[in-house]
């Protein structure tokens, strides 16, 4: 029996081509077509926004001068309506003013091509941009997959259920008490969900084990904050997180794990973890002790302040913002 031919045609990419002249959407057209291109043509804004509404467009090529809605507003328009999915769009103009162009770079175009266009170039920058958009797409994918197993590993366990989000959303709290930037604060998100995803490649004997570690289940246990570095590694989105997930478990006077390290040697994300994850930890069950209320926790934490674990000034600051939240009134506890 010879080799089994795939029946499944492979979804050709589409274009969402908008121009204001019949004629122009017709030999855009034509030359998309001839190139593989699924093409829709629209003659105007509306009816562009009404096929990106219905169709699945990969990438779209908008005229700038147009009456009513021009490209500029048009691609805002686009980039708005696809939020934090990358969809490519080229901007087609006759105007090749520095003022035009910064006006396209606002609107969110991911490139520009002046009128007339060379279709060559321009056939080159549509696959080049399909090609990222692909790369993006694979990320995120592989990105969920990896979020979605921290998850999971969370629910075997009924004693660490639901720890990595509430350290998580913690840690994005106080990145945001602490004045730092709203990208900072989704990466904190990020390294708090996955911090403990390392844990996966443990037994789960050892992780649920109620009494005391002997000391070769200590070092084995140990070895997760490295183990989670390496899962996370092949992912460009992990990188700025992956000393969050390394050095989580060191300590301010160096007696810490895996690399020892001590005082500001320790990444500022890794010291905030730290602190939350100690919090988030204390304040739930464990199989080996009962819980603590979060007033008992804050008055230990702040007895052990400069015991040398935690960074004691992030440490004030953390204290600082867990009482303002509790006397609003907001639930900071498992």
């Amino acid at each position: 029996m010879g080799p089994v031919t795939c029946l499944i045609e492979k979804e050709k990419p589409s274009i969402l081509v908008v121009d204001d002249v019949q004629s122009n959407l017709e030999l855009m057209e034509a030359v998309f077509e001839k190139e593989g291109f699924k093409v829709f043509t629209a003659l105007g804004s509306d009816s562009a926004m009404d096929i990106f509404m219905q169709r699945p467009v990969d990438l779209a090529v908008l005229d700038v001068m147009m009456p009513g809605v021009d490209g500029f507003e048009l691609c805002s328009r686009l980039k708005e309506i696809s939020g934090k999915r990358f969809f490519p769009v080229i901007l087609l103009t006759a105007l090749n003013d520095r003022q035009s162009k910064i006006k396209g770079i606002v609107s969110g175009a991911d490139d520009f091509m002046s009128k007339p266009f060379d279709t060559y170039e321009l056939i080159m920058k549509i696959k080049s941009l399909l090609k990222l958009k692909t790369l993006n797409e694979e990320l995120d994918h592989s990105e969920s997959i990896i979020l979605t197993l921290a998850v999971a590993m969370e629910a075997r366990d009924p004693y660490t259920k639901g720890h990595s989000a509430r350290v998580s959303g913690l840690s994005a709290d106080f990145v945001s008490f602490l004045g730092l930037s709203e990208k900072d604060e989704k990466e904190m998100k990020k390294a708090g969900i996955l911090h403990d995803i390392g844990k996966i490649c443990l037994s789960e004997s050892l992780l649920r084990k109620p009494g005391p570690l002997t000391k070769e289940e200590v070092e084995m246990f140990k070895k997760h904050t490295v183990l989670g570095e390496e899962l996370c590694q092949p992912l460009v989105s992990m990188r700025k997180i992956l000393p969050a997930i390394r050095n989580h478990h060191e300590r301010w006077d160096g007696t810490g794990f895996p690399d020892g390290l001590a005082g500001k040697d320790i990444p500022i994300m890794a010291r905030i973890l730290s602190i939350v994850d100690a919090f988030d930890a204390m304040v739930s069950v464990r199989p080996y002790r009962d819980r603590r209320s979060t007033k008992v926790t804050l008055e230990t934490m702040k007895a052990e302040q400069y015991s040398g674990q935690w960074d004691s000034e992030l440490l004030g600051y953390f204290l600082d913002m867990v009482y303002q939240l509790e006397e609003k009134g907001c639930k900071v506890d498992a």
